[in-house]
């Protein structure tokens, strides 16, 4: 599997990234996909403290016990749980990002994090003191380097403007592309995009059609839109879950694109789909097909 930088950081994490959230209850299955991922060649786990109420991080982190050094590590912080509730409470403050990241690093039986993320962000933090916080981790070698994970323009632009902050994660594919108009930002930044959502909830795999018929819209389409749009998508390619990874690592910006998978077999899908050679002439004829939509809110 190929590599691709993670904006300047020296890191090198592989095209395909293996995001962890909807990992089973299990630590024997969690296993099984991790051991399918790590031959497959992915060495990028992405996790956060909030999945699981931390959890996903302890079936991460037993799953690569003796695997450390093979592998790229992220998890995120800033959902702070609410002691006795389900709920969380959003917390950026520095104070707890340097308390938080002693119970990531213990649930995930590491002495290190490789990217340590910001998991969303809002124009009322004092972005100051976040980025001192990274900072503060970065020169201890608590974590390696750090990002954001977020889609809204103004918080990521005051971000990355303001810190060295290698990577923002956000949500893109196919049927969401909001982040274009934000790419050459990034990229001036010296920082690369992860991608999540990257097959749209599986409207962009096999199961695509049928998933679509129970789906009221999906990000800025409406119902009747998004199933003619997704019906277009499926009759025109020839395997849609090889093209809509071959439409996320088109970009040069994007280090990873990440994929869940909560059985083995859903990931050596995806595996598969990456390993199959798509032709450059029938991905351009298949992105006029959906609409590239700006984001409403949270302007620059």
């Amino acid at each position: 599997m190929k590599k691709r930088e993670i904006g300047n950081s020296g890191m090198y994490v592989s095209e395909l990234g293996l995001g962890c959230m909807s990992f089973p209850d299990n630590l024997e299955e969690v296993k099984n996909i991790v051991d399918a991922a790590l031959h497959a060649g992915i060495n990028f786990f992405d996790t956060a403290d909030l999945y699981a109420a931390g959890k996903n991080e302890s079936l991460v982190g037993e799953a690569l016990k003796g695997r450390r050094d093979e592998i790229i590590l992220a998890t995120k912080v800033g959902n702070r749980m609410i002691q006795g509730e389900d709920g969380w409470s959003w917390d950026a403050s520095k104070a707890y990002i340097m308390e938080a990241v002693k119970d990531s690093l213990r649930r995930l039986g590491t002495d290190y994090i490789d990217l340590y993320q910001l998991h969303g962000g809002t124009m009322e933090d004092d972005v100051t003191e976040t980025i001192e916080a990274f900072e503060a981790l970065k020169k201890e070698g608590v974590i390696r380097q750090y990002g954001i994970s977020s889609i809204r323009p103004n918080v990521i632009e005051r971000f990355l403007t303001n810190s060295s902050a290698v990577s923002v994660m956000m949500q893109y594919s196919l049927l969401d592309r909001r982040p274009e108009e934000w790419f050459p930002i990034i990229h001036e930044a010296g920082a690369s995009v992860i991608t999540r959502g990257t097959l749209a909830k599986g409207l962009l795999t096999d199961e695509g059609l049928t998933r679509v018929k129970n789906m009221d819209g999906f990000v800025a389409y409406d119902s009747a839109g998004l199933k003619k749009t997704v019906g277009e998508l499926h009759e025109t390619a020839n395997d849609m879950h090889a093209l809509a990874l071959a439409f996320n690592l088109k970009e040069d910006v994007v280090a990873s694109a990440l994929i869940g998978a909560s059985s083995k077999d859903q990931l050596l899908d995806s595996i598969v789909a990456y390993e199959k050679e798509v032709d450059q002439s029938e991905l351009a004829s298949i992105v006029p097909l959906t609409e590239a939509h700006q984001y409403e809110q949270h302007r620059l």
